[in-house]
Protein backbone atom coordinates (compact mmCIF):
# COMPACT_ATOMS: atom_id res chain seq x y z
CA UNK A 1 0.00 0.00 0.00
CA UNK A 2 1.45 3.37 -0.97
CA UNK A 3 1.96 6.28 1.40
CA UNK A 4 -0.69 8.36 -0.36
CA UNK A 5 -3.29 5.61 0.08
CA UNK A 6 -2.58 5.46 3.80
CA UNK A 7 -2.90 9.25 4.07
CA UNK A 8 -6.21 9.22 2.15
CA UNK A 9 -7.56 6.43 4.38
CA UNK A 10 -6.56 8.38 7.49
CA UNK A 11 -8.21 11.52 6.12
CA UNK A 12 -11.41 9.56 5.40
CA UNK A 13 -11.38 8.02 8.87
CA UNK A 14 -10.99 11.43 10.52
CA UNK A 15 -13.85 12.82 8.41
CA UNK A 16 -16.04 9.86 9.44
CA UNK A 17 -15.13 10.52 13.07
CA UNK A 18 -16.06 14.17 12.61
CA UNK A 19 -19.47 13.15 11.24
CA UNK A 20 -20.04 11.03 14.34
CA UNK A 21 -18.90 13.66 16.86
CA UNK A 22 -19.66 16.97 15.14
CA UNK A 23 -16.23 18.36 16.05
CA UNK A 24 -15.35 20.87 13.35
CA UNK A 25 -11.67 20.82 14.31
CA UNK A 26 -11.39 17.26 12.99
CA UNK A 27 -12.14 18.61 9.52
CA UNK A 28 -9.16 20.92 9.90
CA UNK A 29 -6.97 17.96 10.83
CA UNK A 30 -8.25 15.98 7.86
CA UNK A 31 -7.17 18.89 5.67
CA UNK A 32 -3.63 18.30 6.89
CA UNK A 33 -3.92 14.57 6.19
CA UNK A 34 -5.17 15.27 2.67
CA UNK A 35 -2.26 17.66 2.16
CA UNK A 36 0.14 14.91 3.18
CA UNK A 37 -1.54 12.58 0.67
CA UNK A 38 -1.01 15.14 -2.08
CA UNK A 39 2.62 15.51 -0.98
CA UNK A 40 2.99 11.73 -1.21
CA UNK A 41 1.51 11.80 -4.74
CA UNK A 42 4.12 14.41 -5.65
CA UNK A 43 6.90 12.11 -4.43
CA UNK A 44 7.79 13.79 -1.13
CA UNK A 45 9.62 11.75 1.49
CA UNK A 46 7.88 10.59 4.68
CA UNK A 47 9.41 13.35 6.87
CA UNK A 48 8.16 15.98 4.39
CA UNK A 49 4.72 14.38 4.34
CA UNK A 50 4.60 14.49 8.15
CA UNK A 51 5.61 18.16 8.16
CA UNK A 52 2.94 18.97 5.55
CA UNK A 53 0.30 17.16 7.63
CA UNK A 54 1.37 18.94 10.80
CA UNK A 55 1.63 22.42 9.25
CA UNK A 56 -1.64 22.23 7.28
CA UNK A 57 -3.66 20.46 9.98
CA UNK A 58 -2.26 22.33 12.96
CA UNK A 59 -2.15 25.64 11.11
CA UNK A 60 -5.76 25.39 10.03
CA UNK A 61 -6.83 24.54 13.61
CA UNK A 62 -4.93 27.57 14.94
CA UNK A 63 -6.33 29.82 12.19
CA UNK A 64 -9.92 28.68 12.82
CA UNK A 65 -9.52 29.07 16.59
CA UNK A 66 -8.16 32.59 16.09
CA UNK A 67 -11.03 33.46 13.75
CA UNK A 68 -13.67 32.19 16.20
CA UNK A 69 -11.99 34.00 19.10
CA UNK A 70 -12.41 37.35 17.36
CA UNK A 71 -16.12 36.82 16.53
CA UNK A 72 -18.75 38.37 18.83
CA UNK A 73 -20.43 35.85 21.14
CA UNK A 74 -23.71 34.41 19.93
CA UNK A 75 -26.90 35.82 21.41
CA UNK A 76 -29.03 33.52 23.57
CA UNK A 77 -31.74 31.73 21.58
CA UNK A 78 -34.54 33.92 22.97
CA UNK A 79 -32.86 37.10 21.67
CA UNK A 80 -31.39 35.70 18.45
CA UNK A 81 -33.30 36.61 15.28
CA UNK A 82 -31.83 33.55 13.53
CA UNK A 83 -33.55 31.28 16.07
CA UNK A 84 -36.67 33.23 17.01
CA UNK A 85 -38.37 35.17 14.22
CA UNK A 86 -40.42 37.25 16.69
CA UNK A 87 -37.29 39.20 17.71
CA UNK A 88 -37.30 42.55 15.95
CA UNK A 89 -41.05 42.58 15.25
CA UNK A 90 -43.21 45.44 16.51
CA UNK A 91 -46.38 45.52 18.56
CA UNK A 92 -48.54 48.20 20.16
CA UNK A 93 -48.82 48.55 23.95
CA UNK A 94 -51.89 50.47 25.14
CA UNK A 95 -50.96 50.80 28.84
CA UNK A 96 -48.38 49.56 31.33
CA UNK A 97 -48.96 48.17 34.82
CA UNK A 98 -47.05 49.63 37.76
CA UNK A 99 -44.70 46.64 37.85
CA UNK A 100 -43.56 47.19 34.24
CA UNK A 101 -45.70 44.47 32.68
CA UNK A 102 -48.57 44.55 30.23
CA UNK A 103 -50.52 42.38 27.83
CA UNK A 104 -50.70 42.79 24.08
CA UNK A 105 -52.32 41.11 21.11
CA UNK A 106 -49.62 39.66 18.89
CA UNK A 107 -49.99 37.00 16.18
CA UNK A 108 -53.65 36.44 17.11
CA UNK A 109 -53.03 35.73 20.79
CA UNK A 110 -52.69 37.68 24.02
CA UNK A 111 -49.09 37.76 25.26
CA UNK A 112 -47.56 38.85 28.55
CA UNK A 113 -45.15 41.71 27.91
CA UNK A 114 -42.29 43.05 30.04
CA UNK A 115 -40.01 45.98 29.53
CA UNK A 116 -36.34 45.50 28.78
CA UNK A 117 -34.19 46.47 31.78
CA UNK A 118 -33.74 50.22 31.83
CA UNK A 119 -36.43 50.94 29.22
CA UNK A 120 -39.10 53.58 29.83
CA UNK A 121 -42.71 52.48 30.18
CA UNK A 122 -44.71 54.53 27.70
CA UNK A 123 -47.67 53.44 25.57
CA UNK A 124 -47.20 53.10 21.85
CA UNK A 125 -45.21 50.97 19.44
CA UNK A 126 -42.53 48.69 20.88
CA UNK A 127 -39.97 46.33 19.37
CA UNK A 128 -39.54 42.77 20.65
CA UNK A 129 -35.95 42.24 21.82
CA UNK A 130 -36.31 38.82 23.44
CA UNK A 131 -38.80 36.02 24.01
CA UNK A 132 -38.69 34.27 27.40
CA UNK A 133 -41.18 31.41 27.45
CA UNK A 134 -44.56 33.01 26.71
CA UNK A 135 -43.39 36.50 27.69
CA UNK A 136 -42.21 39.13 25.25
CA UNK A 137 -39.44 41.49 26.35
CA UNK A 138 -39.82 44.81 24.52
CA UNK A 139 -38.32 48.28 24.21
CA UNK A 140 -39.89 51.52 23.02
CA UNK A 141 -39.33 52.43 19.38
Amino acid sequence: MTDSTIWWLLAGAVIALELLTGTFYLLMLSLGLAGAAVAAHLGATMPVQLVVAAVLGGGSVVAWRSFKKHQPPALPAGANRDVNLDVGETLHIDAWNEDGTSTAKYRGATWNVSLRTGAASAPGPHRIVEVVGSRLIVEKL
